[in-house]
């Protein structure tokens, strides 16, 4: 479909929706816009609750698929993956809607409008909510996202399957604790190159519906009624045509956190003002007062409601049943025999492979007579799923899946070995009350299995039930409690050592990294982890992930928790020697990447295309993902950056040309007042399977191929 006949339908769309509001009044218009938006049985309106979330499936209302943890899906670094999963939560979206309606459910957590993904920027390992985005990196974070997009809204001319929402709008990772009146001080060059991309992306590539404020202030304005994010640049520079919503009870934060207003009249006036059109909250409702008082017109009301019916006629919810195709999903699509395996294959392919000496994996069960699985994380259901989840209808723990796996062939020994956190597992006991069981367990086995890290108890949103630790926020990047306690004595067993880490955010496990032979990092992988884990581990596929995030040493190497500044944080700023890159991930085969070229020597508007061949060197049919960084060889300007990715899937022997496309925007920086252009200069691109810098190239054993052009004469790109 052209852009004309687009056009056409979107105007129809919003004509329809004028003319309905049109018929409201005042107090109906701003009922419409609270979440939970009333009947008007009058005018054939039907109450809507367009609060919902699909994360990694759909969340909280039932049994459904729980893919991966979001940061999990971008540890496959795989675009094509991330659709297809965005798909199939769209599915079981539309099924379990088709159903909830039949029978009148228009509960929260019941329509179409799915406020996900999270693209903010996960800036510090500290973050409790970074396991919800899809890494460090503003490149990745908006190819990953904007392929969620269109998984989720579908590619129907005539209807949205669902309507997405890039959350949270703007610059916006922490402290929990601080966010109802935390101001994001943030240089225009650090916003406009690594704070607002991936939402540049998602509304101008991807087309998302809805985007969500954040609850702090950037610079001084509360994001849920900022003149310079949602009017200037998100509507104005960016052209979004969709609606606008603010994160929970954030409008409340203007006047009782922020104090930038008075009253609860003023804060809904300041946002709807400004562009925002409903309220995940109830202050809203004081708009019919901020009305009385002169503070704001029905104008900005009537245009707001304009764009949310204008949503709701997108997705058919006008139209008389059965005349969206969508209709027809049946609640059998819900956690089908398709949607498990996809589920499993989807896990799989985000588990990283950080350790292997001596090839001690994938494990041989035929030489194995007995296994010890030990660790708080082993049988730990919570630590297959992460936040933001549904209902599974079976989880399939580590500890579980090894078990399914062996079955009788291969005599398990499960030991809890410590508290996640805490000094002891029976609370009337004494310190490390499971160590004699664990070191009898490795005794008595051929290989141990430790399953540690964290789990969505010590790492999330603030609020949620049992997040002990800064409001969700995490004080230390360590192993909690007695784990690494644990795993020393798990070494000292003399046995041979497999530390399976389950967590959102990364982990500084340095006496690991020295002692420990084999070490999987598996992040929350899912209702179905437990057996992908188990299959990675005894060699039924390969492993194939790359790390999304840094994984730090310490603390230390970083700056302090409240700094917006990108200086010295993640892969593209710092200058400290990480303990495992961003980027880097071991597979089970070997890959060459050879003959890489650029189809031109010059960088111009038109950009360039990398080309090479990449070959499977090893014994094992495997996948890599080909990255491409690029460094503008000038002083001031970050290490090199990944512009470009693709997956290869190789058979043993078998090589395959591999062409990846650099736009002109890939060899862009922002200046000081947040203008991108590409400066005249030399740039090195990088391509191979891992960044250029020392400790990856040590890591991985090789180093990428490097690639030197030339800008001649500067120009300006959009951004």
């Amino acid at each position: 479909m052209d852009l004309r006949e687009n056009a056409a339908r979107l105007a129809r769309y919003k004509a329809r929706a004028r003319h309905l509001v049109e018929q409201m009044d005042l107090e109906e218009k701003i009922c419409q816009m609270l979440h939970d938006a009333p009947a008007i049985p009058r005018l054939g309106v039907p109450a809507y609750n367009w609060w919902n979330e699909a994360l990694h499936g759909v969340a909280r209302a039932g049994t459904a698929t729980v893919f991966p943890q979001a940061i999990g899906l971008a540890a496959a670094f795989d675009e094509d993956l991330m659709e297809q999963v965005a798909d199939a939560i769209s599915t079981e979206a539309r099924a379990k809607f088709n159903a909830q309606q039949r029978y009148g459910d228009r509960d929260i957590y019941k329509g179409l409008t799915m406020w996900s993904p999270n693209i903010n920027i996960f800036r510090d390992p500290r973050w409790g909510r970074g396991h919800e985005t899809y890494g460090e990196d503003p490149w990745l974070t908006g190819r990953l996202g904007v392929r969620f997009v269109r998984g989720m809204q579908g590619h129907d001319p005539n209807w949205l399957k669902t309507a997405a929402c890039a959350k949270h709008f703007a610059v916006h990772s922490g402290p929990e604790d601080l966010r109802h009146s935390f101001d994001a001080v943030v240089s225009k060059q650090d916003l406009f190159e690594t704070y607002l991309p991936a939402f540049r992306a998602l509304v101008q590539e991807a087309g998302v519906e809805a985007v969500m404020g954040a609850y702090n202030c950037v610079n001084g304005e509360p994001c849920c009624g900022s003149r310079t994010l949602l009017k200037d640049i998100l509507r104005d520079r960016w052209g979004f045509d969709g609606h606008v919503v603010s994160d929970c009870w954030a409008i409340r934060d203007f006047h009782e956190g922020h104090h930038v207003t008075a009253s609860a009249a003023d804060s809904a006036a300041l946002a709807v003002s400004n562009g925002c059109d409903i309220n995940c909250g109830s202050s809203f409702l004081h708009l019919l007062q901020a009305v009385d008082r002169g503070k704001i017109g029905e104008t900005p009301i009537t245009e707001a409601c304009v764009r949310l019916f204008t949503t709701r006629m997108k997705l058919g919810l006008f139209e008389e049943k059965g005349t969206v195709p969508y209709d027809a999903i049946p609640c059998t699509a819900v956690d089908s025999p398709a949607m498990r395996e996809l589920n499993l294959r989807a896990a799989k392919k985000t588990l990283v492979l950080l350790k292997n000496d001596g090839g001690l994996l994938p494990l041989d069960k035929k030489k194995l007579k007995t296994v010890a699985v030990v660790g708080p994380n082993a049988n730990n259901r919570r630590a297959l799923t992460g936040n933001y989840e549904g209902t599974a209808s079976r989880y399939v723990t580590v500890l579980e899946g090894i078990q399914d796996y062996l079955g009788e062939d291969v005599r398990v020994l499960y030991s809890e070995g410590c508290h996640l956190y805490k000094e002891s597992v029976n609370g009337q006991s004494r310190r490390n009350d499971r160590l004699a069981e664990v070191k009898a367990a490795c005794a008595g086995s051929d290989v141990v299995i430790a399953c540690l890290g964290l789990d969505p108890g010590l790492e999330g949103e603030e609020g949620d039930e049992g997040n002990e630790f800064a409001s969700g926020d995490r004080k230390s990047i360590g192993l909690p409690g007695l784990q690494e306690e644990l795993l020393q004595a798990v070494c000292a067993s003399g046995k041979p050592v497999v530390l399976v880490l389950q967590s959102g955010s990364a982990l500084a496990v340095n006496w690991a990294a020295e002692h420990v032979p084999a070490i999987l990092q598996c992040w929350y992988p899912g209702a179905q982890g437990g057996r992908a884990v188990a299959e990675t581990i005894f060699g039924e596929c390969s492993p194939e992930g790359k790390l999304p995030v840094t994984f730090y040493r310490s603390l230390e190497d970083l700056p302090d928790f409240t700094d917006y500044a990108m200086a010295g944080r993640t892969y593209r700023y710092m200058t400290a020697e990480p303990l495992y890159p961003f980027g880097y991930g071991l597979s089970y085969s070997t890959f060459d990447i050879t003959g890489a070229a650029a189809s031109a020597g010059e960088v111009t508007e038109r950009g360039l295309t990398v080309r090479c061949t990449v070959r499977n060197t090893g014994d094992r049919a495997a996948g890599t993902a080909v990255q491409v960084y690029v460094k503008a060889e000038r002083e001031g300007t970050p290490n090199a950056q990944l512009k470009g990715l693709q997956k290869v899937y190789l058979e043993p022997g078998e090589e395959r040309p591999v062409s990846i496309g650099l736009p002109a925007a890939a060899f862009s920086l922002c200046d000081k007042e947040g203008v991108r252009q590409v400066e005249a200069g030399r740039y090195s691109v990088y391509v191979g399977q891992s960044q250029p810098d020392r400790r990856s190239c040590a890591l991985m054993g090789c180093a990428p191929a490097r690639l030197q052009v030339c800008c001649e004469r500067p120009f300006a790109v959009e951004g």
